[in-house]
C-alpha cells in the first residue's frame, strides 16, 4: 500500500506551453488568401496546456481571451503584493466577517479589521494569485482553524492508520482514480493517483457518513494541483464537506445534493423568469445538467482556470456563490436558451457554454452584478422550506425498493 508522505511537495513537472497551432482542414482548399483574420480564426485549432496542466483544446479567441485574463491576473498580483508590503504578508489572517456565526457581530469589529475584511472580499472576487492561493484559501476557508484542533500528526496517522484497509469507499475509490482527469500528465500517472487516493481514503474514515461519493475524485484532485501538499489538500476537502457546503451533499441519499437542486430551480424561476418558464414548458429539468455542477463544484464543467477563480470566492463567501455562478451560466445564454426548442440544444448550449468559459470576469461580473440580492439567510430559508418534501421523497423511494425486494 502507499506510504505516508504528508509533507510532500507535489511535483507537477507541468509547466504552460507554447501554443501549438494545426491548421483544421477545409474542404475548400482555393480560398482567397485575403480572407478576414476574423474568418481565418474559425479554421484554427491551438492546443495548449493550462496554468495547472490541463490541456486545453480551442480556436484562437479562446487563446486569446485566456491571455488578456492572465494578463489581468499578473496586474492583480501587483496589487496583492503591494498590500502584502504595507500591510504585512499575514495580513488577511486575521478575524473575517464569516466568523460572525460564532459570535463575532459586524459592529464589534475594530475598524481596521472590518476594513480588511472589505478588502479581502473585493480582491478575492478579482483573483487571488496562483502562488498565493494556497495560504489564502486555508485562511479564508476555516482550514487553518479546523487543522489546529487536532495533534500535528493528524493526517499521518490517519493514513498509517488505513493502510491496507479495505471498504466500499476504498473500492469505489480505486474504480475511479483512473477516470479522474484521465489525460492530465500528473493525476494520470502512479504517484498522482497514489496522492488522490490517499487523501480520498484518508477523508473516507474521517468522515464515515459521507465516506466517498462520486464527485469527490475531481474536486480532491483540482485540491491537490492548488495546495502542493497532500495534508493541505486533506483540510481543504474537510473544511469544504464540513464547513462550507450544505451537510449531506454527499451521504449515500445525497439528500443535501437534492435539497440544492430544488432552492436553485426556485431562484432560477425567481431571477431568470422567462428561462425558467421555456424550460418547463419544454419539460426539461434543469437538475440534469446542475447536479454535475453542483457536486463537482463546476470541476468538470468550466475551464480550470475559471473553476479556480470561483472557487476562490466560494471559500471565502460560501457555498451561495454556487448558486450565483450557475445561475450567471443560464442569464448569459438567456436569449440563446429561449429559441431552443429541443432538450438535446438546451444541454448543448449550457456545455459548450462552460467548456469555453475562459474568462472569469465575464462569469463572475454576471454572478455579482446582474442576478439582484441573494443572501446566506435567504438560501437557508428556502433549504428549511425544501428538506421535507425531499426527505419524503427519499423515504417513498426506500419503501419502494423495500417493498419490491419484499
Amino acid at each position: 500500500m502507499f506510504g505516508t508522505q504528508a509533507q510532500r511537495e507535489i511535483s507537477n513537472g507541468f509547466s504552460p506551453s507554447s501554443p501549438r497551432h494545426t491548421t483544421t482542414t477545409n474542404n475548400n482548399n482555393n480560398k482567397r488568401s485575403s480572407l478576414s483574420s476574423t474568418k481565418v480564426t474559425a479554421f484554427l485549432s491551438v492546443k495548449f496546456q493550462d496554468l495547472y496542466g490541463f490541456a486545453v483544446e480551442g480556436n484562437i479567441d479562446d487563446v486569446n481571451v485566456l491571455n488578456e485574463v492572465r494578463e489581468r491576473v499578473r496586474e492583480q498580483g501587483k496589487v496583492w503584493w503591494a498590500l502584502e508590503a504595507s500591510k504585512g504578508a499575514n495580513w488577511y489572517l486575521r478575524p473575517q466577517i464569516s466568523s460572525i456565526t460564532e459570535g463575532i457581530t459586524v459592529a464589534s469589529l475594530k475598524p481596521s479589521v472590518l476594513a480588511d475584511t472589505i478588502a479581502l472580499k473585493r480582491l478575492v472576487r478579482k483573483g487571488i494569485p496562483p502562488v498565493l492561493r494556497p495560504k489564502v484559501w486555508l485562511s479564508a476557508s476555516g482550514a487553518v482553524k479546523k487543522r489546529s484542533t487536532v495533534p500535528e500528526s493528524y493526517y499521518d496517522d490517519l493514513i498509517g492508520a488505513i493502510d491496507g484497509k479495505d471498504t466500499p469507499a476504498t473500492r469505489q475509490i480505486d474504480h475511479d482514480l483512473p477516470r479522474t482527469f484521465p489525460c492530465h500528465p500528473w493525476l494520470d500517472t502512479p504517484e498522482g493517483q497514489a496522492s488522490l487516493r490517499r487523501v480520498l481514503v484518508g477523508y473516507s474514515f474521517r468522515d464515515s457518513d459521507v465516506g466517498y461519493c462520486q464527485g469527490l475524485n475531481y474536486v480532491a484532485a483540482l485540491l491537490l494541483l492548488v495546495m502542493k501538499t497532500e495534508e493541505d489538500a486533506f483540510w481543504m476537502l474537510a473544511v469544504l464537506l464540513e464547513n462550507v457546503l450544505v451537510n449531506d451533499c454527499y451521504t449515500d441519499n445525497l439528500s443535501g445534493c437534492h435539497v440544492e437542486q430544488r432552492v436553485f430551480r426556485d431562484l432560477l424561476a425567481k431571477k431568470c423568469p422567462r428561462i425558467a418558464a421555456h424550460l418547463e414548458a419544454m419539460a426539461f429539468d434543469v437538475s440534469l445538467i446542475t447536479t454535475e455542477w453542483f457536486l463537482c463544484l463546476f470541476s468538470k464543467s468550466l475551464p480550470s482556470e475559471t473553476t479556480m477563480r470561483v472557487w476562490d470566492v466560494l471559500f471565502n463567501e460560501g457555498a451561495k456563490v454556487l448558486f450565483r455562478v450557475a445561475l450567471a451560466i443560464f442569464k448569459m445564454k438567456e436569449e440563446e436558451l429561449l429559441r431552443a426548442h429541443q432538450i438535446g440544444d438546451v444541454i448543448n448550449i449550457l456545455q459548450q457554454t462552460t467548456h469555453h468559459l475562459y474568462d472569469p470576469d465575464e462569469l463572475l461580473t454576471v454572478a455579482f452584478d446582474k442576478i439582484g440580492s441573494m443572501t446566506t439567510n435567504t438560501i437557508t430559508k428556502q433549504r428549511k422550506k425544501q428538506e421535507p418534501a425531499v426527505m419524503a421523497e427519499i423515504d417513498q423511494r426506500l419503501r419502494r425498493l423495500n417493498s419490491l425486494k419484499g
